[in-house]
């Protein structure tokens, strides 16, 4: 439950989500926000529910923690669960907190491509955009509805080149960019669907 160790200078990724389950795709994520990101370490934030989604279905944050740790065998990848210390299950309150506790820590969200189809439905979207730096990383059958999605027409001014996404981290917010990789198919829900693991 506790912010993992962090350090001045540092740039970390902040991949968040319910992770039920978590699975290759979400690896896939990481590994890419990693490599492409030029980060020091990267946070998998499994949180204790997602706002927009049901919870009947929802298995404890101790199973989730535990399956996200067995799946993000990574030196660099932290999984932590500090949201659900911090009473709130709303991104912006999150990087917010973050930035206000940590401020010389260059702190980057990432996020699946389709998350930015709608982004905008989450709470105060547009706080998080200007709090901190966003990667979007492509996932199967999300690339181009995506970058027409009300959140990225509205922040298209603010797009990094892909060429430039290792100075992401380094820029003020609103920056975000996108970035293309090889695609992994796998996603939570069809997994649920056809009750099997990641």
């Amino acid at each position: 439950m506790r912010i993992p160790p962090t350090a001045p200078g540092l740039r970390i990724g902040l991949l968040g989500g319910s992770f039920n389950p978590p699975h290759r795709g979400h690896f896939h994520v990481a590994e890419t926000a990693l490599a492409r990101l030029g980060l020091d370490a990267l946070w998998v934030m499994v949180t204790p529910g997602n706002p927009l989604k049901p919870r009947d279905d929802l298995p404890s944050l101790a199973t989730r923690i535990d399956a996200a740790r067995r799946l993000m065998d990574h030196p660099r990848i932290t999984v932590t669960a500090f949201e659900a210390h911090f009473g709130s299950p709303y991104t912006w309150r999150t990087v917010e907190r973050l930035a206000a506790m940590h401020p010389q820590v260059r702190f980057v969200w990432v996020m699946g491509a389709d998350n930015l189809a709608s982004f905008h439905r989450w709470q105060h979207w547009r706080r998080i955009a200007g709090t901190v730096p966003i990667a979007v990383i492509d996932r199967p059958g999300a690339s181009m509805t995506p970058l027409s999605a009300p959140a990225a027409l509205a922040y298209a001014r603010h797009r990094l080149p892909e060429i430039d996404a290792a100075r992401l981290a380094d820029r003020p917010a609103p920056a975000w960019t996108f970035l293309h990789a090889p695609r992994n198919a796998l996603s939570s829900t069809d997994l649920r669907r056809r009750g099997l693991a990641g």
